[in-house]
């Protein structure tokens, strides 16, 4: 099967370059960004769990950052530092990801961060593909793109 057939509403990184220019250098400082909130939030949560968050602190990262990753994803197709970089998620159709995408492909991602070596071969996979995508953006034909101009 054919690139072409495989992502039908994906724009093709030949004909149509803009969508994927940059997008490797703004995933990585939205991650950045998304990072940095996430934290953010757990500070806030941590006197909820009087404290004793600072005991499983990654754990509450990894959970909190699940929650934050799936709704805004799942909200406008990408999370608060995707939209400050500019770039959103579409699905193999070309568009935005709806709930059950969303959360497929938080838990891809989940399951990567927690799992190092297969962070490495997305992050390796990010930077060798046309379409800059990930191992979770490959098994789930999504693809991180420039938000278009409405």
């Amino acid at each position: 099967m054919s690139a072409t057939a495989t992502h039908l509403g994906l724009p093709d990184p030949a004909t149509k370059p803009q969508f994927y220019e940059g997008v490797l250098i703004k995933r990585a400082a939205a991650w950045g960004i998304d990072v940095v909130l996430v934290a953010l939030l757990c500070i806030v949560i941590l006197p909820f769990t009087a404290f004793t968050g600072l005991f499983f602190f990654p754990f509450l990262m990894l959970v909190t950052g699940f929650i934050y990753r799936w709704f805004t994803i799942a909200g406008k197709s990408s999370t608060w530092g995707m939209r400050m970089m500019g770039i959103e998620l579409r699905d193999i159709d070309g568009l935005r990801l709806q709930s059950g995408t969303a959360l497929a492909h938080t838990a891809g991602y989940t399951f990567s961060v927690a799992v190092a070596p297969l962070q490495l071969i997305s992050i390796l996979m990010m930077i060798l593909t046309d379409r800059k995508q990930g191992l979770t953006d490959h098994l789930l034909g999504t693809a991180a793109i420039n938000r278009p101009a409405m």
